[in-house]
């Protein structure tokens, strides 16, 4: 059963960047599709990238599109996210998450196979 652990969430202002990181164990990360989402208070948890076992294929959620970046080092069995010009409503707890499938359209929360404990991000006015 793979492991999932997120870093890299700090306070940052508005306009900064950041990067985080999902460093899978347990299992190769290259057999499954990677996402990450996030949950801010009072909301549901959000999808925000994902992208397939080989990097051919990603998609974001609109609010993050030219902004954010999913990567993965299937050697390293890292996920990152590269996350610029970060606004207020990024601040969530960013969580990744592994999946069988790579989806086109919507990606379904209730489908990911194995989540992180998560990561804060807090985006200063």
């Amino acid at each position: 059963q793979v492991q999932l652990v997120e870093s890299g969430g700090q306070l940052v202002q508005t306009g900064d960047s950041l990067r985080l990181s999902c460093v899978a164990s347990g299992a190769t990360m290259a057999t499954y599709s990677m996402n990450w989402f996030r949950q801010a208070p009072v909301k549901e948890r959000e999808f925000v990238a994902e992208i397939s076992r080989e990097s051919i294929n990603t998609q974001y959620t609109d609010s993050v599109k030219g902004r954010f970046t999913i990567f993965r080092d299937n050697a390293e069995n890292t996920l990152y996210l590269q996350l610029n010009s970060l606004k207020p409503e990024d601040t969530a707890v960013y969580y990744c998450a592994t999946a069988q499938f790579f989806y086109r359209g919507t990606v379904p929360a209730n489908e990911m196979t194995t989540w992180g404990q998560g990561t804060q991000v807090t985006v200063s006015s």
